[in-house]
């Protein structure tokens, strides 16, 4: 399939249009592969416009039932676009489904995608194919020097890598991510997140960078100091500042000027987002069974970023904090061993119990426990605390807190059920933690 460019309807890419024609986004896209420094998606607040946050996760059809109620009310809507809120591409499947489902009903929508590009390559074909237009990729740093800075860690599969290293490869999949786009005539937009004493000595370096590279168009952004990240003591770099490395910058790109660091679940123009009135819509759609995702509901963000994270890599076996192979009854603390369980044609079985590391590393007992659980998709556990729930939900490790039988708690996670639904099983709360527990529910190790 041949697509022509079309700016004339995309209001992030001409201005000119950002007044008659809308734009929604679809946060069908929970996992993220990467951690950048000043991101949190906590949170979520009506009032709050920023990239992450989100009132709820929708699957590809409960987002097609949405995207059609919203046209009842916000018939300008002529963009449809994925951003979040993790990235597109470590949700690519559901990611390219919603495109192709929304395409059958709408197809003359345009459709673009926001990514950080790093598992992006492999679907090039497969994003021409869907009839994604536009696509907008973030690049904070074309050195890898300044580029370490930005980023606590990126995953890549089942490594995980930090530092030089995991801004290297970051780079390295942006740039093919770029090359295999604007091969595909496909409309290429960079954001960049402008953060004084980080990169703003490199802002013209990057756009000779991408203007090589035939990108369309560079969206210089102002970082937005968000609370509990790295970066929440950052000053926001004033207006003056901005505009003087935009023109430096437009010199060599044409310049975006009228961003509105829009929500995962954006809806509307760019001047009136509405996307606190369809909330309720969203949410309602989210409660919307469907058989053929698995019955999955949307989640709460926490919830679902964690779910998604730790089904993303389709990771088979479940760990379970067990005194007798029946119950889920050991706080994450106590557990000296994990028993390994997985799903067969017949049901589940338990494939074998490992020990667990140490007591008394600290945050380094979590991180090797994570590790040494790396192929389970979530750990089921009576208590833990939230710096080990923390290190888990990091390192792609869905934690679920319950007390009940070990074969309920596996329905629920096997069959992607929220995993607050698991609270029902577990009895009233106790006061202290068990006789034995060496651990207080405070993330002790």
């Amino acid at each position: 399939m041949t697509m022509t460019p079309d700016i004339s309807r995309h209001p992030c890419f001409n201005k000119s249009v950002s007044g008659q024609c809308g734009r929604i986004h679809l946060p069908v896209a929970p996992a993220c592969n990467i951690q950048c420094r000043y991101c949190n998606r906590k949170y979520d607040c009506v009032n709050e416009s920023r990239p992450g946050v989100t009132s709820g996760v929708l699957t590809p059809p409960q987002a097609a039932a949405y995207l059609d109620r919203v046209l009842e009310k916000e018939p300008r809507i002529t963009v449809v676009g994925i951003a979040g809120p993790g990235d597109p591409f470590a949700n690519a499947e559901a990611t390219l489904a919603t495109i192709r489902l929304i395409r059958e009903r709408h197809p003359e929508m345009l459709f673009c995608v926001s990514t950080n590009g790093l598992g992006l390559p492999p679907y090039l074909d497969r994003v021409k194919d869907a009839g994604i237009t536009h696509m907008t990729v973030t690049v904070n740093a074309v050195d890898p020097a300044v580029g370490k800075r930005f980023y606590s860690w990126v995953r890549d599969g089942e490594r995980t890598l930090h530092g030089r290293e995991a801004a290297e490869l970051l780079l390295m999949r942006q740039l093919e991510s770029i090359r295999g786009l604007k091969e595909r005539g496909i409309t290429v937009k960079v954001n960049t997140i402008l953060t004084p004493g980080y990169n703003d000595g490199h802002i013209e370096e990057l756009a000779k960078a991408m203007a090589s590279m035939s990108v369309d168009m560079l969206n210089v952004m102002p970082l937005h100091p968000t609370a509990d990240t790295p970066f929440e003591g950052i000053r926001e770099p004033d207006k003056a500042f901005v505009e003087k490395l935009r023109k430096a910058a437009e010199q060599h790109l044409p310049q975006m000027r009228h961003c509105r660091r829009c929500r995962a679940d954006a809806v509307g123009l760019l001047g009136n987002d509405r996307s606190g009135e369809f909330a309720g819509c969203l949410s309602e759609c989210g409660r919307t069974e469907d058989s053929a995702c698995g019955g999955l509901k949307a989640l709460p963000v926490a919830s679902a970023v964690s779910a998604a994270r730790a089904h993303a890599f389709d990771r088979p076996h479940v760990a379970v904090a067990s005194l007798e192979g029946l119950l889920v009854n050991k706080h994450l603390g106590e557990s000296e061993k994990f028993q390994i369980w997985t799903r067969t044609d017949n049901g589940y079985e338990m494939i074998e119990e490992r020990p667990a590391p140490d007591i008394g590393a600290g945050p380094k007992r979590w991180y090797a426990l994570a590790d040494s659980l790396s192929d389970c998709r979530a750990v089921l556990v009576a208590r833990l605390g939230e710096t080990p729930r923390a290190i888990m939900e990091e390192q792609g490790l869905l934690p679920v807190e319950t007390e009940g039988f070990i074969e309920e708690a596996l329905d629920a996670v096997y069959n992607s059920v929220d995993p607050r639904a698991l609270q029902a099983l577990r009895p009233k709360k106790r006061k202290t933690c068990a006789a034995g527990c060496s651990g207080g529910g405070e993330g002790c190790g």
